[in-house]
């Protein structure tokens, strides 16, 4: 098994850390598990995972998901899921970072941060490519950010 202060395991993509606690291989492709932290204003863009549910467990921190329309912030203790096929995003909120556990099921979805991380690739710089990646994962991405979201409808983002 693999855990969170692991530094074999431990990477950081577009300033997030990931720590795969548990990988596919370790539960015969059941789920993987990732300890994931971002700093304040982080999210990924609007996507659906085809392939996996995901929920995460706020850890530290606090964080602002959007899932098919509505919008809903976590605090430590709490969580969301999201089933595959839903589309969604997330933006950590507030002033300091947000640590919370990833939960795929099924496993196998957590090698998209690691191979972004080993390539180095940047959101918007290098869309393509990371587009490309994401189709081997069964991860479609399907519009901006959450604060970018949030600007188009002319909303506060602060």
């Amino acid at each position: 098994m693999s855990f969170a202060d692991n530094g074999d395991d431990c990477v950081e993509w577009l300033g997030t850390s990931y720590s795969r606690m548990l990988s596919a291989e370790d539960t015969g492709g059941a789920m993987s598990i990732v300890d994931s932290v971002g700093p304040p204003g982080s999210g990924p863009p609007r996507h659906v995972h085809r392939g996996a549910d995901e929920t995460f467990v706020m850890l530290s921190g606090e964080a602002e998901f959007w899932m098919a329309g509505e919008t809903v912030v976590k605090q430590v203790g709490e969580s969301v899921f999201v089933p595959r096929g839903t589309e969604h995003t997330f933006r950590v909120t507030g002033d300091k970072p947000s640590r919370h556990l990833v939960i795929l099921t099924p496993g196998g979805f957590d090698g998209f941060f690691y191979e972004m991380a080993a390539r180095s690739l940047r959101i918007p710089e290098d869309m393509e490519a990371v587009t490309e990646a994401a189709q081997r994962y069964q991860l479609e991405f399907t519009g901006p950010p959450l604060g970018a979201m949030q600007q188009e409808k002319g909303r506060d983002v602060s």
